[in-house]
């Protein structure tokens, strides 16, 4: 009952997360589409500051954007530093970050901390006892943080600082990505690499863009001048975080497929993964750009990054199948043996580990097609190869199931 409970949890959890990471997502990603959109305004009324009737100075947007959607048209507009008063109604994004962070960990927390000793060692990678495990994954992305927030406040503001931190914070990754893999389970490595940069992204919302904003807040309403370097270290944060996207969700998502975390090197796939995340991240960044000034769009990143794909498929191909192997009939009873030395220990009467057992000959029958996806194809199976079983053992299942599965 404890484990239903915990694969309602999991479940739950894991839906809240999906539903308001597209929010936190979709929201970052339509900003930064409209921040690299904009043009000055065309309406001559709105082309040049002045004074209007009161003697004041003109309230005039420094960027704007027409748009078609949902049958109507928008016309969003933006005010560089800060309009001259603070609107009524004023929309904050933040708490798509925060809900997105909040459920994610909460997540982290039932399935890989509260299940350590299951989900987050892998005695053969390194053997230690629960309690550190956590704290070390714990200490992850806190130290991440710490390193990666130094990085910009010390080098941001400098002549080209900019290339100067994205090449620090991908060594950063880069360092994570290998370390975490010579200490956690490879499934766990991916996931704590993609939470510990997502961890980086909530952060940034939380210490430096939310602030920032509601210090110019104070500033217009104490009636000071408006410090510009607010909006400019919002607006670096936020930059980071679009790029950190695709990386975190790919880390995030390869976790489910043991050919990445279990490759040899897993440590390089998960680095070169991201980063052809990050390329074609790039291009669809600079692709706005260019046409608003009418310039070619640089595909080339994206094609870059496809490229690294396509050879990480082709390194991590399994080997060709000799012919004689591939003819060779396989008897149930070999597929029983192989299931109850490897499988049977946590899918039997007692222990129901995701409501499959496979103690018997007809739970074998009914599972087959599980027993195949999760053991053969994805390889997830059994969880961090406690067990040990082999290739060969995972091919002679495969056989048995594309020939139909005989229990005879």
């Amino acid at each position: 009952m404890d484990a239903y409970v915990l694969d309602w949890v999991n479940l739950l959890l894991r839906w809240a997360h999906v539903i308001v990471a597209i929010a936190w997502i979709g929201s970052s990603f339509y900003f930064v589409f409209l921040d690299n959109s904009l043009t000055k305004p065309e309406a001559p009324d709105r082309k040049s500051k002045g004074k209007d009737v009161g003697g004041q100075a003109e309230d005039l947007p420094d960027g704007e954007l027409w748009a078609v959607h949902g049958g109507g048209f928008y016309h969003p507009t933006k005010y560089m530093v800060a309009p001259k008063q603070i609107p009524a109604n004023l929309h904050w994004f933040y708490w798509e970050s925060y809900s997105t962070w909040l459920t994610g960990f909460a997540l982290f927390t039932v399935l890989y901390l509260y299940q350590a000793s299951t989900f987050l060692i892998d005695k053969s990678v390194y053997a230690w006892t629960p309690g550190a495990a956590i704290a070390a994954a714990l200490g992850f992305l806190v130290v991440f943080w710490i390193a990666y927030d130094l990085i910009c406040r010390t080098l941001g503001q400098r002549e080209g600082g900019d290339r100067l931190v994205g090449a620090l914070v991908a060594v950063l990754v880069v360092f994570a990505s290998w370390l975490a893999c010579q200490l956690f389970a490879g499934r766990a490595a991916f996931l704590l690499v993609g939470a510990m940069m997502a961890t980086a992204m909530s952060a940034n919302v939380f210490f430096w863009i939310i602030p920032g904003q509601r210090t110019v807040m104070a500033q217009m309403k104490a009636g000071q001048p408006v410090d510009p370097v607010h909006g400019q270290r919002a607006k670096q944060r936020s930059v980071h975080n679009t790029y950190f996207t695709l990386p975190v969700l790919i880390a995030m998502l390869s976790n489910h497929y043991g050919f990445l975390y279990g490759a040899p090197h897993n440590w390089l796939v998960l680095a070169l993964i991201m980063l052809a995340g990050a390329l074609i991240r790039h291009s669809f960044v600079a692709r706005h750009k260019a046409l608003v000034a009418g310039k070619r769009v640089p595909w080339e990143h994206a094609i870059v990054g496809t490229i690294v794909i396509v050879g990480l498929a082709a390194w991590l191909a399994p080997a060709p199948q000799p012919a004689q192997a591939r003819a060779e009939p396989v008897s149930f009873a070999q597929v029983q043996q192989v299931v109850a030395e490897r499988c049977a220990m946590c899918h039997n009467e007692q222990v129901v580990s995701k409501n499959v057992q496979l103690h018997t000959p007809e739970l074998i029958a009914k599972n087959a097609q599980s027993l195949y996806q999760q053991a053969v194809v994805l390889k997830t199976m059994p969880m961090n190869n406690a067990t040990q079983i082999t290739d060969a053992e995972r091919a002679l299942i495969g056989r048995w199931f594309e020939a139909g599965a005989p229990t005879n």
